[in-house]
This record gives C-alpha cells, sequence and structure tokens, in this order.
C-alpha cells in the first residue's frame, strides 16, 4: 500500500476508533435499565350497578403494570404510582442500551472491513 492510501485508511481507522471510544462513554453515562413496558390502565369493576361498567370515563384507576418476557412467558407485575415513573425510566434505559449496542456493532463491522482490507492489501506488498 502507497504512503498516501496508507494515510487515509490509518486517518479512517483512527475516526471509527474515537466514534467508538464515544460511544462506550455513553454505555457509562447509563443509569440503571430492565427491559418491558410500563402500562397504565383503568379498569372496570366486577359489580353490575357500578358507573364504570357503562362509562369508560369512570373506570376505576390508574393502575399501573410493568410487563416483561421471561422464558417465553409474559410477567405482570403491579406497581405503585409512586414506583411506577422509576420502572418507566429504566425500560428507557433499555431501549437507549439496546440502540447504543446497535451502534457499536454497526460501527464495529464497518472498521473491521477496513481492517481486513487493510491486512489483505499489507499481505500483497
Amino acid at each position: 500500500m502507497s504512503g498516501p492510501r496508507r494515510f487515509q485508511q490509518n486517518a479512517i481507522l483512527d475516526r471509527y476508533a474515537q466514534r467508538f471510544r464515544e460511544l462506550k462513554r455513553e454505555f457509562q453515562a447509563l443509569k440503571y435499565f430492565c427491559k418491558g413496558t410500563v402500562l397504565k390502565r383503568m379498569m372496570k369493576c366486577g359489580k353490575l350497578q357500578c358507573a364504570c361498567r357503562h362509562d369508560p370515563t369512570k373506570r376505576h384507576g390508574p393502575y399501573f403494570e410493568w410487563t416483561y418476557k421471561a422464558q417465553g412467558k409474559t410477567v405482570n407485575v403491579k406497581l405503585t404510582p409512586k414506583t411506577a415513573p422509576l420502572y418507566k425510566a429504566a425500560s428507557q434505559q433499555y431501549r437507549e442500551l439496546k440502540s447504543l449496542l446497535k451502534r457499536l456493532e454497526r460501527l464495529s463491522q464497518i472498521a473491521l472491513r477496513h481492517q481486513a482490507r487493510r491486512a489483505q492489501s499489507a499481505s500483497r506488498d
């Protein structure tokens, strides 16, 4: 590989390495996380004469649940109004974690392709 081309390849790899370090720092900023969703539900009761039975605006609640999958089964955990925001924030952190991991993987694949090409061309020289 010639001088200018080698310099260009090194600059590209340096940019990928810098971006990778930046993404890894984002991992350190993550707070507690959990997979799942926090649901807010308004419920009907079983009483025949209750207004909730006929009028959706008069349903009981709100009741909060954290729902997630474990070993292929859906798990529902009842939450209090005070704990629901904690789990809602944690589930958002989990989505951010997954997004960050995808970006790291994509960047890694691109950088590895460039490294492989560089190694291949170096072996030809």
